[in-house]
């Protein structure tokens, strides 16, 4: 069992359950997915740097990504219908919690003068969005073999009605937010 599960399990869902006293265990807000976002729009004339991107993408979630499309076509970007401009991955299950887990305690922590993630990144039906600027805060990214720094997007979906109820999730599991 992933260490974060095992967490959630035996320390966040009691937590939770005496803060919001839920009557019953399934009400206690639990992490759904994750999904993982690179857009890829500069690379769109460039077919090696989306195979490279792809291939720093599923080395990061241990898992092949998808390669998204363009659903219309945009002359002032240059991009044609069904042009390759990103690449996703949905997290689910063990996987999600081993990602979660190395995000939280090993990746975040190597960015650059961080102080916290914002709480202001919620959308009001309790999933939470979280930008990284660059793919070389993971660890199993190697720095020479990197062409071309890489943000992405990281999405938390909950199963939390509100945005307090999954903000506690995520606090309890161990997301560093500012204060």
């Amino acid at each position: 069992m992933a260490r974060l599960k095992d967490k959630f399990k035996n320390e966040v869902a009691p937590a939770m359950m005496e803060k919001f006293g839920y009557d019953n265990v399934m009400q206690i807000p639990k992490l759904e997915k994750v999904v993982i976002n690179m857009g890829l729009g500069d690379e769109k004339d460039n077919p090696k740097g989306i195979e490279v991107a792809v291939k720093e993408l599923a080395t990061i979630a241990g898992q092949k990504p998808v390669i998204t499309k363009a659903k219309k076509s945009v002359s002032n970007f240059k991009v044609r219908e069904g042009m390759s401009i990103g690449a996703k991955v949905t997290l689910r299950g063990e996987k999600m919690y081993e990602f979660v887990d190395r995000l939280l305690n090993i990746a975040l922590p190597r960015v650059r003068d961080f102080r916290g993630v914002s709480t202001k990144a919620f959308d009001g039906r309790g999933n939470y969005a979280l930008g990284i600027k660059e793919q070389l805060i993971f660890p199993e990214i190697e720095y020479d073999k990197v062409d071309k720094v890489r943000g992405m997007d990281i999405i938390f979906v909950t199963t939390a009605k509100t945005d307090e109820e999954s903000r506690e999730l995520l606090k309890l599991m161990g997301m560093p937010f500012v204060k």
